[in-house]
């Protein structure tokens, strides 16, 4: 598939994402198979990639949460002491995101096909929305202490941003693209 293509295909991903919650729900079956459609040549280029004489898997390092997300909570709880005192130096639930880069780093289990790449991905990415999730469980007494807010509405923030996590990185995730975040980024980058 070449780049044009794709691009113009993450920006109908884009649009879709960006609909409503409850209608973003209703689409879902086929937004996954928009997104199988859109990526499943790429797993099939990292599949041959993996198996091809000489490759390796690169030694594993992670940013904590991408797109800037460790960096700029880094930033503002060195500027706001406050933050850093209730919530940590770095995101709650970097964790969450280090298990996931160390899944995306190695692509999944070795000696899979394309699909099961794919559907592997997506199993990624949804364990790295319910360990956010988890996180703010976790978490429930210090907010309600902290913040006064009640089991639903801590509910509703760590889904907002488990799902929001969970878009971005099934929009920007995809293999064989050089973004250094890719699945399978401890791979070489595809030919």
């Amino acid at each position: 598939m070449r780049t044009g293509n794709f691009c113009g295909r993450v920006i109908i991903l884009l649009l879709m994402s960006g609909l409503s919650a409850g209608r973003a729900q209703d689409l879902t079956p086929p937004l996954d198979d928009l997104e199988f459609r859109i990526e499943i040549g790429r797993h099939e280029r990292l599949v041959k990639r993996r198996k091809a004489e000489g490759a390796t898997l690169g030694s594993f390092k992670s940013d904590g949460c991408s797109g800037g997300l460790s960096t700029g909570w880094a930033l503002i709880s060195a500027a706001l002491p406050a933050i850093a005192r209730r919530h940590g130096n770095r995101p709650p639930w970097e964790g969450c995101c280090v298990a996931h880069d160390l899944t995306y780093h190695t692509g999944g289990a070795s000696n899979v096909d394309a699909k099961a790449s794919f559907e592997a991905r997506r199993a990624a990415d949804e364990e790295l929305r319910l360990c956010v999730v988890r996180t703010g469980e976790d978490r429930f007494d210090a907010l309600h202490a902290d913040y006064d807010l009640s089991p639903g509405e801590i509910s509703r923030l760590y889904r907002t941003i488990a799902d929001a996590m969970y878009r971005a990185v099934r929009l920007g995730g995809a293999p064989c693209t050089g973004l250094p975040w890719r699945w399978g980024f401890g791979w070489p980058q595809c030919d």
